[in-house]
């Protein structure tokens, strides 16, 4: 099969994107679908922080690779030993491929499944295999997903059906946005009612996190961010309390209205510094939750004393800890009742040929949800 596709053959490229371009748009071949894998028509995906990472390098994967993770499609064809889907199903694709067999699969805890996270290091579909071509060169595959394209190939492990009565671009969200924002607040940290939040970082993750903490029921929830734009979207979203990060009184200023820190403190935005935030508006006793991704290389120290003294808990949440085929139709069913309001993030729809450009507005910080429609 061939389709379009989004192509990064290197990391790095300066930015303004739309000049440098390192995505390139162009036709690939599709193997047919191996055991256990099937073929999506992708209807939408989000553009997210994690795929800028790559194409600046803070994340590096293999490359050259078909880019994007977060999506939702239609089921095509299926491969075989594939007998629990049907083509024209609906579905949203998970980053992580689960094998349902490895220590942390049967200890329920499938965003840390060991084979899924190697597969997805070396830029393969679960089965070790790769199954997009391009001009004689065979691409890696972008967690599992590669979703920035009309088709993709993936392990029936990244895929779990949803009702068809959610809007495709809605049901992007919730394979990447949707699960580790509101599953960092709801799964990780278990926020019970009457508690105290701040979320560090105000993007597609962060807005979702504090979408977790109205749902969760807390009874304050300050949202930090250097951008007044994403200020003023988390208060629209429940918000209590808006603080520019910007301001060097930023910690005193959070610690002040909520009593001497947050119960609960998510940092979101994939950054040391944010981070650094986060720990420091959190209270005697409480939780600092991280779930943005930085590079590698980088380091975060804190006191010691100030862990063991205080009795602090610091938490990493990496796909909200979350059972996708559990908690995507649970949070999709939220949503529909209401109560997940996520449609409100979602800045503008571009197709494949505006990527680049995409790229730009993202790294600016000015957009949340941008969705591909290829």
């Amino acid at each position: 099969m061939k389709t379009r596709a989004a192509i990064l053959t290197e990391m790095g490229l300066p930015e303004p994107y739309a000049q440098s371009r390192p995505l390139e748009i162009g036709e690939v071949d599709l193997d047919p679908p191996g055991q256990g894998e099937v073929i999506v028509e992708i209807r939408a995906a989000g553009l997210c922080h994690s795929d800028l990472s790559t194409v600046n390098g803070v994340r590096p994967r293999p490359v050259p690779l078909t880019l994007g993770h977060e999506a939702s499609g239609v089921v095509v064809e299926l491969g075989p030993g594939v007998d629990d889907l049907r083509v024209g199903d609906v579905v949203v694709l998970s980053y992580v491929p689960m094998c349902g067999q490895c220590r942390c699969c049967l200890d329920g805890r499938p965003a840390l499944c060991e084979p899924g996270n190697a597969a997805n290091v070396q830029g393969t579909l679960l089965s070790g295999e790769r199954r997009i071509h391009h001009r004689g060169e065979t691409l890696h595959h972008h967690l599992g997903v590669s979703a920035f394209a009309q088709y993709a190939v993936v392990s029936r492990r990244s895929v779990v059906k949803i009702d068809r009565i959610v809007p495709f671009e809605v049901a992007a969200l919730f394979g990447c946005a949707v699960l580790t924002g509101v599953g960092a607040v709801v799964n990780t940290a278990k926020v019970p009612p009457g508690a105290t939040v701040a979320v560090v970082g105000l993007g597609g993750v962060g807005l979702n996190a504090v979408l977790g903490a109205v749902l969760r029921g807390a009874r304050r929830i300050v949202g930090i961010d250097l951008l007044e734009d994403k200020l003023d979207l988390a208060r629209q979203l429940g918000a209590t309390d808006a603080v520019a990060a910007s301001d060097p009184d930023c910690v005193a200023h959070v610690r002040d209205l909520t009593g001497g820190g947050v119960d609960f403190a998510f940092e979101t935005a994939g950054s040391v510094r944010a981070l650094d935030v986060a720990y420091r508006v959190t209270r005697r006793g409480g939780t600092t939750v991280t779930a943005g991704v930085s590079h590698p290389d980088h380091q975060f120290s804190f006191p010691h004393i100030s862990l063991v003294g205080e009795e602090r808990t610091l938490k990493g949440s990496y796909m909200g800890s979350c059972i996708p085929p559990r908690d995507i139709p649970r949070f999709l069913d939220l949503h529909l009742r209401g109560l997940l309001p996520v449609e409100k993030l979602m800045s503008e729809r571009v197709g494949l040929d505006g990527l680049n450009a995409a790229l730009d507005r993202l790294a600016e910080g000015h957009t949340v949800r941008q969705i591909v429609v290829p």
